[in-house]
């Protein structure tokens, strides 16, 4: 079995799929790994450190991808429909592609796949549970960019993040809020008090309020019905824009009383919910800044405007939509894991062998034998479900590899 790893093509995008120390177990393990040139050099890591751990370095980018059996991307197509698109001429029936890919905010993209017969494992559908921790994409980025955020803030802000007592005066510590407690939100808190801040943090799912005080923040109670408010997989639901409207209101003082507000709330395939309002932001003080994390799907605040900075009323509103790709090292090193992991539970030494059985593959598979098999992605796209995700397969799989 070969796996390829082309080098990433979207703009900006400085991450690998492969780290050189992932590739000693999967040699071992009885497959050859193919790797563009240059692939990790963004990332810090130099073709002859990929070739010392036995990689084939290639510098033909089609001969990758049409000698793969597995391809392993940080940003498959759906998350790269641009760029991406290029490589489909060169993706033929059976392979294998492990990925990010978008499946929910991008369906057409799996469709695309589908038809050309590749097989598609999306891993933003990896299932919140225990036995998926270690193959979790999502968890391991969101990481990152909670970090990351706090240290844009502190960046932009003109104040320092802790208390000094010096013998010019005491300079008060600032005030973070953050708004989202899952694994993005809960890094921001840790890092903002790990810098001195004074943080709070509120999250629509009241479950929430142990680990946010946990990580040393005082959780914002918001008087809202907030029934039903935790979706699947242990994110946040939708609700309804009354719901919005009134937890904008109340909000507001704290987003005015605070420094820096760092803003995490997503929903899977769902535009961002907008919590801050221009009016909200017109109450902070000149100086203060906003970190939106959830930027690429509109934002939680009115003003953001996606990898853009903007200004207003002397508050910097920042709205990255790629952080983790801004700590390549670190970035490559946890995806890298997570792919590998997931990659095993895949595999039997050199072949490829799919266990529908297992929940892990069931609920990350998107695309299969021509099919959309995803239920989530299907009802996107206005297709019938599927009695099984493939109506014609067995339980278990093997798909036979070159050699």
């Amino acid at each position: 079995m070969i796996i390829g790893v082309p080098k990433e093509t979207y703009p900006g995008e400085r991450r690998v799929a492969l780290v050189p120390s992932s590739v000693p177990p999967l040699i071992k393990s009885g497959v050859r790994v193919q790797i563009e040139a240059k692939a990790g050099l963004a990332a810090g890591f130099t073709g002859d450190a990929y070739a010392d751990a036995g990689a084939e370095v290639i510098d033909d980018r089609e001969q990758i991808i049409r000698s793969a059996d597995v391809l392993l991307q940080v940003r498959g197509l759906g998350a790269n429909p641009h760029a991406g698109v290029a490589d489909l001429q060169f993706m033929r029936d059976g392979l294998v592609v492990i990925a990010p890919s978008d499946p929910l905010g991008n369906v057409e993209a799996v469709r695309q796949l589908a038809e050309r017969g590749v097989t598609l494992f999306a891993m933003e559908l990896i299932p919140r549970i225990t036995r998926a921790q270690s193959m979790d994409v999502l968890s391991s980025m969101a990481t990152i960019a909670g970090y990351k955020a706090v240290l844009l803030a502190a960046d932009r802000l003109p104040k320092m993040f802790p208390l000094m007592m010096t013998a010019a005066g005491t300079l008060t510590p600032a005030k973070v809020f953050v708004i989202g407690a899952g694994v993005a939100g809960l890094q921001a808190i840790a890092t903002s008090k790990r810098l001195g801040a004074v943080v709070h943090a509120y999250d629509v799912r009241p479950a929430v309020k142990e680990q946010v005080q946990s990580v040393g923040a005082t959780f914002v109670e918001v008087p809202l019905e907030t029934t039903g408010a935790e979706g699947t997989g242990g994110y946040a639901k939708q609700l309804g824009e009354e719901f919005y409207q009134k937890q904008r209101e109340l909000m507001a003082r704290t987003i005015a009383g605070s420094d820096v507000c760092i803003t995490t709330a997503a929903i899977p395939g769902k535009p961002s919910p907008r919590i801050i309002t221009a009016d909200a932001v017109g109450g902070m003080a000149p100086g203060s800044v906003i970190v939106d994390l959830a930027a690429e799907r509109g934002g939680n605040c009115e003003l953001t405007r996606a990898d853009e900075t903007v200004v207003k009323n002397g508050v910097t509103i920042l709205g990255p939509t790629n952080l983790p790709g801004e700590v390549p090292t670190h970035a490559s090193q946890m995806l890298a894991k997570n792919l590998t992991n997931f990659l095993k539970l895949v595999t039997r030494g050199s072949d490829f062998h799919l266990n529908l059985d297992d929940e892990i593959v069931r609920s990350t598979l998107a695309a299969y034998r021509k099919e959309v098999v995803s239920p989530q992605v299907r009802e996107l796209l206005g297709l019938a479900p599927l009695k099984t995700p493939t109506t014609d397969s067995p339980p278990v799989d093997h798909l036979a590899a070159r050699s």
